[in-house]
């Protein structure tokens, strides 16, 4: 039940409001001035308070005053005569909620009262949101205590707050992304868009498009007007997923608008101005690419503002037991299982491992470990891994990820018979990941994207 104060030196007045709240329901706590209100918010707590202005000793505004410092989230309301409707805009200006003039109805004040609570609980459900989003994607959504994540963690917290733009470095499945959305999720611009673009997942041709958005008929299938992630972010963040895949000459394009703020969509004459926060990340050394003439220099001292580095997992693996427990309680509520614990033999097989794949492969270990376990505590039996030799998977060479294992060299063969095998095995190896398989034959997404258009491959498995 909704508690409120009702302030007021004039008796009928006073008897009239709480006679009024009391037969809609309220509970109701009146007080014949402002010392006996301060008296009574002393030791109770209203959602909102009804205050004259204008009180002998006691004035309404020292009742707003003591609200805002012992109860923050009540509502005041202040009532007033009409010629002192000036220090009530005041009072609003000091944190009031709203302001009413004597004389009023019934319904006037009920309405108020109602609007006032309302307007209370959605501020309690926001605040109540945004700290549920804060625990998925901020800081304490990232598993980890070693001394190297914890660095990271105050990094994120610091960097947070300001609008400088961030690289974030790491291999494959490191968790750069969850770092990325922490950030975001901590700093001044939660309330804004979080929009994410793969760099590696489209042609530069249509990456344009997709970030500064084009007219209708700009190019042939230019239907209608589309707004560009840029545009969608303004008052947010833009993450732009691997970064170093993006083409020379959008690295040009995006230079400009990190120094300008404003672009033109493809196909217009309009220059639109936005206020967005850049975050970037990479899993290839761009100051390799530089050297190759693969990536701007320039671009890449306004991206490496800040820079955050991610360690692999096989150099963290005092984090392993932490996140192996987070991963199976997402997975028993994912599958419906009631799986209790990881056993000792899986922690330490999982501690000898090198985990190539980093955060990502253990997850998938997991998933799969829960789906398979048929008792209550994961056995080395259910995560289908070893416990010889380089602790990889069972019925798979230790030596898996040298390429001379994913195919064979034999006389006769072209170069470009092998090079094609040796990415279609690598490809196969990898689930059909292509970052990965990038990653592991030492060439960008796009190099192989190009690879397999000329193979005829790029359905291969189907992923992006």
């Amino acid at each position: 039940m909704s508690r409120i104060l009702v302030v007021d030196d004039e008796s009928l007045m006073r008897e009239f409001i709480t006679e009024s709240l009391i037969s809609q329901g309220y509970d109701v706590d009146d007080a014949e001035d402002g010392t006996r209100a301060l008296e009574l918010m002393g030791n109770e707590t209203y959602d909102v308070i009804l205050t004259d202005f204008k009180m002998p000793k006691v004035s309404g505004m020292d009742v707003l005053k003591r609200a805002r410092e012992k109860m923050p989230d009540a509502k005041v309301v202040i009532m007033t005569a009409y010629g002192t409707v000036e220090n009530a805009v005041e009072a609003m200006k000091l944190g009031a909620y709203d302001y009413i003039t004597k004389p009023f109805s019934v319904d006037e004040i009920i309405l108020l009262v109602k609007r006032a609570l309302e307007y209370a609980s959605l501020q309690i459900e926001n605040r109540r949101l945004h700290s549920e989003l804060e625990e998925v994607y901020g800081a304490r959504s990232i598993i980890g205590s070693s001394p190297s994540m914890k660095k990271i963690f105050e990094l994120i917290e610091t960097v947070s707050q300001s609008r400088s733009t961030v690289l974030i470095t790491g291999e494959s499945g490191t968790g750069k992304e969850l770092i990325a959305r922490a950030i975001h999720y901590m700093s001044p611009r939660q309330k804004g868009p979080f929009i994410k673009l793969n760099c590696a997942a489209l042609p530069s041709e249509l990456m344009e498009s997709e970030l500064f958005g084009h007219e209708k008929g700009a190019f042939t299938g230019a239907v209608r007007k589309y707004h560009g992630r840029f545009e969608r972010s303004d008052g947010g963040t833009l993450l732009l997923d691997e970064i170093s895949e993006m083409s020379p000459h959008l690295q040009a394009k995006l230079l400009r608008v990190l120094q300008e703020r404003e672009f033109e969509p493809v196909g217009s004459t309009e220059t639109i101005k936005v206020d967005v926060r850049i975050l970037a990340t990479s899993n290839r050394d761009i100051s390799q690419l530089i050297g190759k003439g693969e990536f701007r220099e320039d671009l890449y001292y306004r991206l490496n503002v800040i820079n955050i580095v991610l360690p692999p997992l096989r150099e963290r693996k005092s984090d392993i037991p932490n996140l192996g427990e987070h991963f199976l309680r997402k997975y028993n509520t994912e599958n419906g299982k009631a799986v209790e614990g990881i056993s000792d033999e899986v922690l330490d097989v999982w501690r000898e491992y090198n985990w190539p794949g980093n955060v990502r492969e253990l997850e998938n270990t997991v998933e799969r470990a829960v789906v398979m376990c048929k008792d209550t505590t994961l056995h080395v039996a259910d995560t289908q891994m070893s416990n010889v030799g380089d602790k990889q998977f069972a019925g798979i060479s230790e030596n898996k990820h040298s390429e001379q294992t994913v195919t064979e060299i034999a006389a006769g063969k072209t170069l470009a018979d092998m090079e094609r095998n040796l990415i279609m095995k690598t490809l196969e190896s990898e689930g059909g990941n292509r970052t990965n398989t990038a990653d592991r034959l030492g060439i960008s997404v796009r190099t192989l994207r190009n690879k397999l258009a000329l193979y005829g491959e790029m359905n291969a498995f189907k992923r992006p």
